[in-house]
């Protein structure tokens, strides 16, 4: 397989997971402000937090409201990671690479665009949490298709590599963010103003019935548990990068690869460090600095998965 081609179906897979992951936080948030109207705590401002880019934000927009992260967030198309930027880049990355996915995967890709292209300014002018939800349906639907359509060759790896990669990440940042930001005082925890954050929290990875079914009440460790350690949730950090892992020795068998890289090395350490630490260390090391060094961690196997595969410095 040329470089060129494994590079732009890997960033096509990701550039497309990180607008789904943006449409879960927004429709989440949505969902939220109607069970908790007074607004508990500030819903907006950790959305901005989660993408890294506060002070671009703060420059163009200055108030995160809902109006102004919705537009951030998903519409703005010189923001280079919104919803509407990332799916812009990857059907031009899909364009390219034609002949390696199937015609199916491309046309839904292409309806998934669309959507959210014809429906940006009234939902600029009046954003609402259904068609945030669509959106992720598009994005569900478009996976299946690529799994369902397409062998799972070389090709198929480098698009689940880039999924996974980009996933750890979003589940990352928004448990970091949320962990600090969720209860307005002390006094709220236990109370159902704790239940209804640390619920939205599981909502925004489509994890609240796998949390329910291990786990009745809602319990700090527990959830942070689940979000970095589970071993078969396929949002967990922990079953992305064991994802991550087993496509990358993948393409390696099937490319003919003998040489251990940069990014396999990088891979294991990460899985190695994932699977070897209890949630009461990540609480008592701390909980941002835990996750700091993770995001790291993933930026530097993006990094190095480009110098090795694609001849690329482009970072993640």
């Amino acid at each position: 397989m040329l470089s060129r081609v494994a590079e732009s179906i890997y960033w096509m897979s990701r550039q497309a997971e990180r607008a789904e992951n943006l449409a879960r936080f927004i429709e989440v948030t949505l969902y939220m402000i109607l069970d908790q109207p007074e607004f508990v705590v500030d819903p907006w401002e950790p959305l901005v937090k989660v993408t890294g880019d506060n002070e671009w934000f703060t420059e163009k927009y200055g108030v995160a409201d809902r109006d102004n992260v919705v537009k951030f967030l998903a519409f703005d198309t010189e923001y280079h990671s919104s919803m509407l930027t990332c799916l812009i880049a990857a059907r031009e990355n899909a364009r390219g690479v034609r002949e390696t996915i199937s015609t199916e995967s491309f046309e839904e890709l292409n309806e998934f665009y669309h959507f959210v292209q014809d429906n940006a300014e009234a939902q600029i002018k009046d954003p609402t949490a259904e068609f945030f939800e669509q959106v992720r349906l598009h994005a569900l639907t478009w996976t299946g298709v690529l799994d369902s359509t397409m062998a799972h060759d070389a090709a198929w790896h480098f698009i689940n590599l880039g999924r996974l990669l980009e996933r750890a990440d979003k589940t990352s940042r928004i448990l970091d963010v949320k962990y600090f930001s969720l209860l307005p005082s002390l006094e709220d925890v236990g109370t159902a103003v704790d239940d209804l954050q640390w619920s939205t929290l599981l909502l925004a990875v489509s994890g609240f019935e796998a949390y329910r079914r291990e786990h009745h009440l809602a319990d700090v460790k527990k959830i942070v548990e689940f979000f970095l350690f589970h071993k078969s949730f396929p949002r967990s950090i922990l079953s992305c990068i064991r994802g991550a892992d087993g496509s990358l020795a993948q393409i390696d068998s099937d490319c003919g690869g003998d040489r251990t890289t940069e990014v396999q090395k990088q891979i294991q350490s990460l899985l190695h460090r994932l699977s070897n630490t209890s949630v009461e260390e990540v609480i008592a090391g701390g909980m941002h600095q835990f996750i700091d060094r993770l995001q790291i961690q993933l930026n530097e196997i993006g990094v190095s998965l480009g110098q090795d595969y694609f001849h690329s410095t482009q970072p993640a």
